[in-house]
């Protein structure tokens, strides 16, 4: 250990090295892509000895490290953000677009790995980019999902010892349940669940082209959208996302929107013969029911016509439609609150009223323990039911009252109250500095003009994990226009929002490196 600072840094950056030298495998999928579709697979092959060098080399600085608390702090934040940094290569070399920038890149590989989904790339297609290319933002995404030292410890005996700590500080939410007595068999749970429900999506996105019903959805995009899916992610080959597919397509995404954002372990439960444990779990009925009077809002709000600002071309008329007005709302609210970022549609055609009903949505996010960004469901859930006992004890200044799960005699202690509080506070703290951040920034950009309003939704987009925002970051645009200099603060948001603040605030403080 250092004997300058109290945090063993040399087994910090030696466990990266870990981490680089066998994520650097997943490379090879997008390699094998290449030399399928007869592209070069110089990209990745680059990208590869460089991941392979890189975790050798910091491999050989502690050659038998040892994890603590605070040496699992460090890992945690170096990884999620090295990891995109080598995510940036195969954009560079390939060259292609706007991703040929440094900084563009890597906001690109930022977004993908934190499964933000929001993009630079001027032009979304097969056609402008190589197939292997548009694969690997997928990819990352879906490596990002279920949380790439989640998928550490699974394979790594070394990462074993220290395992509950590195999910702590890398899985959304506000505790690690532990499903197994290892922590090693509990990670190796909840992938494959998450790898059976991205089989599930390919199954069934694919099935509906061999039955005739959706002719664009190729085996390709199949798994692209799988790939996506899951993890909450948003990226899509297509340039209209999901708005290029029939109906069908739309309706058929939804549910495994809906299962992406559920705490994994009530699959778990549910698979283990206890489906109990989903159905009267509290936070999962709030989850639902915020999306169920959300959809519905949305969706009378269009079929009355007073939800659209104008009728976008190309797209069938909506007022008046059940069956569309109930798709779009229903849609859009699910890809807002789970952080998905998928478009039915251009919501920037909608309504004042409703943009800013999507924008509330875009702070509730989903479950604990799932592939979802934001705030989270569990947390508004407990700062409710806190404010509802701090109201009774004002009228009752002796009473007792502990804030429990619902109707359960699960008590939730304090200690992860005043946490939730402090998370709260921080997210919109941040949230409000980084919306004056951007819009002033926008000042200083040629060609950018940015109303508050979009400003907000792109601060909340980027450090929530949503992805797509209001106006010039709508569904159908890209961030491209910002300046570098913002688009690097964003890294930073997406960097910070993903490991949920604590994570990385805790390593820039003093007192972190001292006793």
């Amino acid at each position: 250990m250092s004997r300058r600072f109290h945090v063993d840094v040399r087994s910090s950056c030696s466990l990266l090295g870990t981490a680089l030298k066998y994520l650097s495998l997943t490379l090879l999928l997008p390699t094998a892509v290449a030399l399928y579709y007869r592209e070069s697979p110089l990209p990745f092959l680059v990208a590869l000895a460089i991941a392979i060098a890189a975790g050798t080399g910091l491999e050989h600085l502690e050659p038998e490290p040892e994890l603590e608390h605070r040496e699992a702090f460090l890992m945690v934040a170096l990884t999620w953000f090295f990891v995109p940094v080598i995510g940036t290569i195969p954009y560079l070399v390939d060259g292609t677009g706007t991703l040929a920038h440094p900084a563009n890149a890597l906001f690109e590989s930022m977004s993908g790995f934190t499964t933000t989904g929001a993009t630079v790339m001027d032009e979304i297609s097969v056609e402008a980019h190589p197939r292997s290319i548009m694969l690997w933002r997928q990819l990352t995404q879906w490596l990002g999902g279920m949380g790439i030292l989640v998928l550490m410890v699974a394979i790594l005996s070394e990462l074993s010892v220290g395992g509950t700590q590195l999910i702590r500080e890398e899985a959304p939410g506000i505790q690690v349940e532990k499903l197994t007595p290892r922590i090693r068999e509990t990670a190796r749970a909840l992938w494959l669940l998450y790898a059976w429900f991205t089989l599930a999506a390919v199954v069934v996105y694919y099935a509906l082209n061999l039955f005739g019903l959706a002719p664009n959805m190729t085996f390709y995009n199949a798994v692209a959208h799988a790939l996506t899916s899951l993890p909450t992610g948003g990226f899509s080959p297509e340039g209209r996302s999901i708005e290029a597919f029939e109906p069908i397509v739309q309706w058929a995404v939804m549910p495994f929107m809906v299962i992406a954002g559920t705490n994994f372990a009530l699959y778990w439960y549910a698979w283990r013969g206890h489906p109990e444990r989903l159905i009267s779990n509290a936070e999962f009925r709030s989850y639902l029911a915020s999306m169920t009077v959300i959809g519905a809002l949305l969706s009378v709000l269009l079929f009355l016509g007073v939800g659209l600002a104008e009728v976008p071309e190309g797209v069938a008329a909506i007022p008046g439609s059940l069956e569309r007005s109930l798709r779009h709302g229903l849609f859009q609210t699910l890809a807002i609150v789970t952080t998905t970022g998928y478009a039915s549609m251009d919501f920037n055609t909608w309504s004042d009223s409703t943009q800013v009903i999507l924008l509330f949505a875009m702070f509730l996010g989903g479950s604990a323990g799932s592939a979802a960004g934001s705030i989270k469901i569990i947390r508004w859930y407990v700062v409710g039911k806190s404010i509802r006992r701090e109201l009774f004890t004002v009228v009752h200044p002796q009473a007792v009252r502990p804030v429990r799960m619902g109707r359960s005699t699960e008590v939730i202690d304090e200690e992860t109250i005043h946490s939730i509080f402090v998370f709260m506070v921080l997210f919109l703290s941040l949230f409000a500095i980084s919306t004056v951040v951007l819009f002033l920034d926008a000042h200083r950009t040629p060609g950018l003009s940015l109303s508050a309003l979009e400003a907000t939704s792109a601060a909340i987009a980027t450090l929530g994990n949503i992805g797509p925002g209001i106006g010039v970051v709508g569904p159908m645009n890209n961030y491209e226009p910002f300046s570098h200099t913002a688009k690097l603060y964003m890294v930073f948001l997406m960097w910070i929002g993903r490991l949920e603040i604590l994570s990385v605030l805790v390593i820039l403080t003093p007192a972190y490196w001292r006793s």
